[in-house]
């Protein structure tokens, strides 16, 4: 697996994820579950690979050969 979500996109995402998380305890009734689509934001900011972006071509981490493997 490639990663593709760069460093900034990353932060962008962990925000947001935790943003839409947050919605669990701050809101009542049915719209708090929507919060739960937070964990998606935070699991492809954590692994470095969006699998949306793939399909779309589109890379922001800024390295043409990355791998998915540290060194």
């Amino acid at each position: 697996m490639r990663k593709n979500v760069g460093s900034t996109d990353r932060a962008i995402r962990v925000v947001l994820g935790l943003g839409l998380l947050s919605l669990l305890y701050f809101v009542d009734g049915n719209l708090r579950w929507i919060g739960l689509v937070g964990i998606v934001p935070l699991f492809t900011a954590f692994v470095s690979w969006c699998p949306l972006y793939s399909l779309i071509g589109v890379q922001t981490c800024g390295m043409s050969g990355a791998s998915g493997r540290s060194a």
